[in-house]
């Protein structure tokens, strides 16, 4: 029996346990999926502080400009003038220096002129109250909430954490992510293959998708037709890792074996068939604590259903509030076939013409199996179940591929 791709991925995400939090350094932090709040511990900007280099002075004393004001000292960044200005005083400043008290504007440098030996300032121009100052806590207040637990930490986050003192930073361990290509017709990548042979390719392109996901991955031997020497690799596989990837041996033919092998080692099944196309043939189980990934042989497949459903298990066991691929909109580039038994997920390259409209061109690819033609999407196309066409021009929802 097939299940909606919706089901099959509710029965993944409640299936999966969030593993353990750990404490890494921050420099160690990029692509970690945050498990604590990062809260702030001080106001940002934490003083009152020039957006420029000029003149800190009074409003007031330059409402009639030119206005000629006594030089009494120096703001810098890292070395304030901690004094206090009074009329007809200013005080020369740098770009994010600190605003001495009794000053209430910035009058830029190109706007003003030295005199008597730098002794004064003359301000050329008027400036209004507040004018190039930036407001202590006006970009965050100390206690605040900057950023929540569940998000992936991205480079510009690094200074979040930064600036508010996060030298260790809790995120989700990362899990450890065994994958495995069966088939007696594969070879490894190194060796010629054989008649009746193919490279194996999946494990390939497998493992850097799971690391995209934040897994460590071990790619195992190649695993041959045989249902006893099947079971003894997985069995090994599930005891040292969190998730076990198979790619092939999950269909309904003869030398299928994989469903066989996980079944017989008492494995409990919780769907074997998805409406979904390309990748109908996709198994999800339990071996022990081991949640194992049964995909199909054929690679377009291997990538779609490893995107749909061990991705998503994968960033939900580190705590990611959204551990699934998420939807967005597009306008099809041109006419696309749908099915009408099977929810689609196709590949397509994403652009944007002239207009800035954001376009999903179509790949012309043979089928499940056709791996250079998927070579180049970056995104998957949603047919939703009973549709035959979707028209050019029309909106369509797209999930974009990890790169």
């Amino acid at each position: 029996m097939m299940i909606p791709i919706s089901d099959a991925i509710r029965i993944v995400l409640e299936q999966t346990p969030k593993l353990v939090i750990e404490s890494v350094p921050l420099s160690d932090s990029l692509g970690r999926i945050l498990a604590e709040d990062i809260i702030a511990d001080t106001d940002l900007p934490p003083f009152d502080r020039a957006q420029m280099d000029g003149y800190a002075v009074r409003a007031a004393d330059v409402s009639h400009p030119p206005a000629r004001l006594r030089i009494v000292g120096e703001s810098a960044a890292g070395s304030g003038w901690h004094h206090e200005m009074k009329a007809g005083e200013a005080v020369r400043i740098m770009t994010g220096a600190p605003v001495p008290v009794g000053a209430d504007a910035v009058q830029q440098v190109e706007l003003t002129r030295e005199a008597n030996d730098g002794n004064e300032v003359e301000i050329l121009e008027r400036v209004e109250v507040g004018r190039s100052i930036v407001r202590r806590a006006s970009e965050i207040k100390a206690g605040a909430t900057v950023l929540r637990a569940g998000e992936d930490i991205n480079a510009a986050m690094i200074a979040t954490l930064a600036s508010f003192g996060y030298s260790q930073v809790k995120v989700g361990r990362r899990p450890r992510v065994a994958v495995m290509a069966t088939g007696s017709e594969l070879v490894d990548v190194d060796q010629k293959p054989g008649r009746d042979q193919i490279r194996e390719s999946n494990n390939h392109m497998i493992a850097p998708y799971a690391a995209l996901a934040g897994a460590t991955v071990a790619r195992l031997p190649l695993a041959v037709d045989d249902t006893e020497q099947l079971k003894r690799q997985i069995a090994q596989a599930a005891e040292e890792s969190d998730v076990l990837i198979t790619s092939g041996g999950v269909s309904m033919g003869v030398y299928d074996f994989t469903k066989a092998a996980l079944k017989e080692l008492g494995a409990e099944v919780y769907f074997e068939r998805v409406a979904l196309r390309p990748g109908k043939p996709t198994v999800f189980a339990r071996l022990g604590n081991t949640l194992v990934f049964g995909l199909p042989g054929n690679p377009v497949s291997v990538a779609v259903t490893f995107n749909l459903f061990a991705r998503t298990a994968l960033r939900a066991m580190q705590g990611a509030t959204r551990p699934e691929l998420i939807e967005e909109t597009a306008v099809l580039a041109r006419d696309l076939k749908g099915a009408v038994e099977r929810e689609s997920y196709l590949p397509a390259v994403l652009r944007t013409d002239e207009k800035g409209t954001l376009l999903a061109e179509p790949l012309k690819w043979g089928g499940s199996s056709d791996f250079v033609a998927f070579a180049r999407a970056t995104a998957l196309i949603n047919v939703p179940t009973g549709v035959k066409m979707i028209e050019a021009g029309s909106p369509v929802k797209i999930v974009r591929l990890p790169s």
